[in-house]
């Protein structure tokens, strides 16, 4: 888990939610890009240990997209049938301005999504100056974030919050 602010308690708050009725019925998608395959995976991971702490574990499911890009209107289409969606990509500042693109379109586009059809989602995209950085949040062994747990956990909470 982060040690960059994120409350140290996340699990456990996770854990007491899961024996909520209404908690336990929830229904959970987690869409992930596809570049940067370690990094990717170590989110996707995190995610997973998130839901598992939950107990969502069964009813969360997995779909991978290409990219980052693609990732605000995959979430608009599982919005309708899920509960809440975590979004999971990795963007790496290059030399080109693409990358400043990239995550302004699916920063805005996530945020829209969220707010247009008021499921809660977790911003799980990591925009990194370098890989050094995404590889010191994606919850591997070495990494000093869980940023995959943080927004799953996120989410999820948000949906228990509201009425």
């Amino acid at each position: 888990m982060s040690k960059h602010g994120a409350p140290a308690d996340v699990s456990e708050q996770l854990k007491a939610l899961a024996v909520q009725e209404k908690f336990s019925q929830l229904k959970v998608a987690i869409v992930a890009a596809s570049w940067h395959a370690v990094i990717m995976n170590g989110l996707i991971d995190g995610a997973e240990r998130a839901a598992k702490d939950a107990g969502l574990e069964s009813s969360t499911t997995l779909i991978r997209v290409p990219g980052t890009f693609e990732l605000p209107v995959a979430a608009s289409t599982l919005a309708g049938d899920y509960d809440a969606v975590i979004a999971l990509g990795v963007v790496i500042r290059g030399g080109t301005p693409h990358f400043d693109y990239v995550c302004l379109a699916a920063t805005n586009g996530l945020t829209n999504v969220s707010v247009d059809t008021k499921t809660p989602i977790g911003f799980g995209v990591l925009t990194c100056d370098n890989e050094e950085q995404a590889l010191d949040r994606a919850g591997l062994e070495n990494s000093s974030e869980d940023k995959g747990y943080e927004a799953y956990s996120a989410a999820v909470m948000t949906v228990a919050a509201l009425p």
